[in-house]
C-alpha cells in the first residue's frame, strides 16, 4: 500500500529527505578540474584525439535505485496547473530532476554501462575510466552527463563514442 503524496516537492521532502541520510546515496561523483587537465595533457603529449559528448537529460535516462520512494516505488501527483483528478498518482519508471537521488541513479546507470564496456576505475575517482580495446587505449572523464574522451586510434574512438550514443541519447 503506498502513502499518498500531493505534489513532487512534498513527495521528495517527506519520502527522500530524511535527516542524517549518507549523502553518497544522493550525489554522483565528478573527477577534479586536474582530472580533466590530465586526460587533456596525456591525450597531447600522446597524440590522441578527444571527443566530448554530452548526454541529453540524463537523469531521466537512468534507473531508479532500489531504496528510492515506498517499497522501490515512487508516486507523484500531477504538478499544479494541469486538469486532472487530484487524486490520481503516478508511479515513475524513471527518476526526475528535482529527486534527490536522480543524480546518483544516473551515475549508477552509467557506471554499469562503462563496466559492460570494459571500464576500470582511475585510482579514487569514480568518473574517470580507463580501457583498452584493440590495443588502443582509451581515456574517459565523466562530469554528470559530459564526458571528454581521448584515444589515438581514431576508429576505435569513433566506435566507443557510438556505443555510448547508442546506449544514451545526446550529442557529439
Amino acid at each position: 500500500m503506498c502513502t499518498y503524496v500531493s505534489g513532487l516537492s512534498l513527495l521528495i521532502s517527506r519520502v527522500f529527505c530524511k535527516h542524517g541520510i549518507d549523502e553518497s546515496l544522493v550525489m554522483s561523483p565528478v573527477p577534479a578540474t586536474s582530472g580533466f587537465r590530465t586526460i587533456l595533457s596525456l591525450a597531447t603529449q600522446q597524440n590522441m584525439f578527444t571527443d566530448h559528448a554530452d548526454i541529453s537529460q540524463a537523469f531521466v535516462q537512468g534507473e531508479l535505485l532500489p531504496g528510492d520512494g515506498h517499497n522501490g516505488k515512487v508516486y507523484i501527483s500531477s504538478p499544479p496547473g494541469y486538469d486532472e483528478d487530484p487524486l490520481h498518482v503516478y508511479c515513475l519508471l524513471k527518476p526526475l530532476y528535482g529527486m534527490p537521488s536522480a543524480a546518483r541513479a544516473w551515475h549508477t546507470t552509467m557506471s554499469a554501462f562503462l563496466a559492460k564496456e570494459g571500464c576500470a576505475t582511475v585510482g579514487f575517482e569514480k568518473s574517470m575510466c580507463t580501457v583498452t580495446i584493440d590495443s588502443a587505449r582509451i581515456l574517459l572523464g565523466a562530469h554528470i552527463d559530459d564526458f571528454v574522451i581521448a584515444c589515438a586510434n581514431r576508429q576505435v574512438l569513433d566506435g566507443f563514442r557510438a556505443r555510448l550514443l547508442e546506449a544514451f541519447e545526446g550529442t557529439y
